[in-house]
């Protein structure tokens, strides 16, 4: 019902603020069910996905105050145990209620999550880490059953270093009896931030940052404030806006070590990023230089990010290769770039991109939150209109982002179709 549509040929100059991030409000709302009382949330984004996961957790008898940039999660003795279908459904990040209502209600009946469609995303790992600590599971009516009467520490080793397994794992692991070991564990800054949250609740972590986390089961946790870590991807969006732009943003409240990689491929494209004493800033001043990028893990580029660096390759000089490792339906927004006039082919998990002097704008739909970002930044470099729509994706992780690029200077507006109303 509604789209961005987007002119193209401005430079982008001026500062932007970083909110919250999206990876990581929803696993620490969750993680406010492990203590009773009032857990203080600041910093959160003001996006779709929060209110929904409020809802979740208003099912299982939580009560969500506020609004962002501050909610208050007040969490009873008695915990409900089952997360209903109708909002599980929209949000991938709520299946992190697993964990925190396992340690503390001893069971869960969570429905199988929906989210953004880019790829296979198996509940396999968060599963077999957590039977590891006891629990039993079964799969019926479209609804995960957990069952847990005491938790109890292990040995933990993962496949892949998951985020979700990782997070669900830690919050069941600090209130199990005796100590729990996840080796292969993910280190992104979220699961920092989340490490950070639940030691200030009194959890008991080492290894926080590491590959390793050693987690030293306690009785009981207590509630805490805590300051959501800035939204690295956002941050991403705007340094690269700039690149493509030939444009000059200041992007503050923002971690620049957590972008190394990143604003480092911004620097072999030609642009220039310097430091600020909260954040950096981006400039460039002539068309891209083609990069190649390989998606990993943290510290490796993100995921959350490739598609930003595939549109910019789309108009940059000389041919890129990117390689996606991470989920293999991100190049669905490919199909729509090529549509404004984008050069890519694909072959499995590898992209070859020849950069263009120009696109064209045209309709395309976003497929999910970070390829409409990535059409609306298109957009912005095409000859003419670009309508995007399906844009309701973007308003999950990306906090007024039609107004915060208008202050940048971009023709963009907000679009109502009002015969579907």
């Amino acid at each position: 019902m509604e789209s961005f549509e987007v002119s193209g040929g401005a430079r982008l100059v001026g500062d932007v603020s970083v909110t919250g991030a999206k990876n990581s409000v929803l696993k620490v709302m969750a993680a406010a069910l492990l203590a009773e009382g009032t857990t203080t949330l600041t910093n959160v984004p003001d996006i779709v996905d929060v209110p929904i996961m409020s809802e979740i957790l208003r099912g299982l008898g939580a009560d969500v105050t506020g609004h962002a940039p501050e909610i208050a999660i007040t969490v009873p003795a008695e915990l409900g145990h089952e997360a209903d279908y109708e909002h599980v459904r929209r949000i991938r990040g709520s299946v992190c209620v697993l964990g925190p209502l396992l340690a503390r209600a001893g069971r869960a009946r969570v429905a199988l999550p929906g989210g953004d469609a880019i790829g296979s995303r198996a509940l396999d790992l968060h599963v077999m880490g957590l039977e590891r600590l006891g629990a039993t599971f079964d799969n019926a009516h479209g609804y995960l059953i957990a069952e847990a009467p005491q938790l109890s520490g292990a040995q933990i080793w993962l496949d892949f270093p998951s985020v979700g397994a990782t997070e669900n794992v830690l919050m069941a692991a600090v209130l199990a009896k005796g100590t729990t070991s996840i080796d292969n564990a993910a280190r992104e800054p979220e699961i920092v931030d989340l490490c950070e949250m639940l030691q200030a609740m009194g959890a008991r972590i080492g290894g926080v940052g590491t590959s390793t986390l050693e987690i030293e089961g306690v009785d009981r946790l207590q509630p805490s404030a805590h300051d959501v870590v800035p939204d690295r991807i956002v941050a991403g969006t705007f340094a690269y806006a700039a690149a493509m732009t030939r444009g000059e943003i200041s992007v503050h409240r923002a971690r620049t070590e957590h972008l190394e990689i990143a604003l480092d491929k911004l620097v072999q494209a030609g642009a220039q990023v310097g430091q600020l004493d909260d954040g950096f800033t981006v400039r460039n001043d002539n068309r891209p230089r083609a990069v190649d990028v390989v998606t990993l893990p943290y510290p490796g580029f993100p995921t959350d990010l490739q598609p930003m660096a595939i549109a910019m390759n789309a108009i940059a000089d000389g041919v890129a290769f990117v390689t996606e490792n991470i989920f293999e339906g991100r190049f669905m927004f490919i199909d729509e770039l090529v549509r404004l006039g984008g050069d890519v082919r694909t072959d499995g998990h590898h992209a070859i991109v020849r950069g263009r002097e120009s696109l064209s704008g045209a309709p395309v739909r976003a497929t999910d939150i970070r390829a409409g970002a990535a059409l609306v930044l298109a957009g912005l470099v095409a000859e003419g209109t670009t309508t995007v729509s399906d844009v309701f994706h973007v308003d999950r992780g990306y906090q007024q982002f039609v107004e915060a690029l208008q202050s940048l200077g971009a023709p963009i507006v907000r679009r109502v179709d009002e015969t579907l109303v």
